[in-house]
């Protein structure tokens, strides 16, 4: 199969995965039920994904994937860690609080297995705080930072950056900001967050 053939069909697995889970639930979302909704067999789901568990990792990869690969080139292409971290924020508030984060999420919360948690946790924070982590601890060897752990920084970012607003989107009281609600989030966040670290 061709690689666009591929991704194209694999964009259509992806998309009929979130329409079962949002109809059923992660305990009631098996292969058979996705591989349906997407018309496609059940034997090219498990050949590429391997079983269920790993169809929603990665989901939740492909969800997180934009965000990473920002940070990864910014990184490397040695962009200074403010800039890094200014387009950052907004581009993480759109990916928690987007309708496949919030899909996956709710999800999570009624799976009492903890198995999709458990992917959620691994496949989006577990692959993106180490890197929000190598970006603060740049911003304090260039003295803009002061912090002892790196990992009570990235927690600090994260937590002043989305607050409550997941678990406010996840049950329903609020809807998905615009992009001139993120940024302005972004924007405050971001400044609480260097008053609190500053040298």
């Amino acid at each position: 199969m061709k690689d666009d053939t591929r991704a194209e069909r694999q964009r259509q697995i992806e998309l009929a995965a979130y329409q079962v889970l949002e109809d059923k639930g992660f305990a009631g979302a098996s292969m058979l039920a996705i591989a349906r909704q997407a018309k496609a067999s059940n034997e090219t789901l498990y050949r590429w994904y391997g079983d269920k568990t790993g169809l929603f990792s990665a989901l939740v990869a492909r969800n997180a994937a934009d965000v990473k690969a920002m940070i990864e080139r910014h990184l490397c292409a040695k962009t200074k860690p403010v800039e890094i971290l200014e387009r950052l924020a907004p581009a993480l508030l759109d990916v928690l609080l987007g309708d496949k984060a919030i899909a996956l999420n709710r999800a999570a919360a009624a799976d009492s297995s903890g198995v999709l948690g458990q992917a959620i946790l691994q496949s989006g924070r577990e692959s993106i705080a180490p890197l929000i982590g190598a970006t603060l601890e740049r911003a304090r060897a260039d003295g803009v930072l002061s912090f002892d752990s790196t990992e009570e920084a990235v927690s600090l970012f994260v937590d002043l950056l989305v607050g409550d607003m997941q678990i406010r989107r996840a049950i329903g009281l609020v809807k998905a900001p615009s992009t001139a609600d993120t940024e302005n989030r972004a924007k405050v966040a971001l400044a609480r967050f260097q008053v609190l670290l500053a040298p």
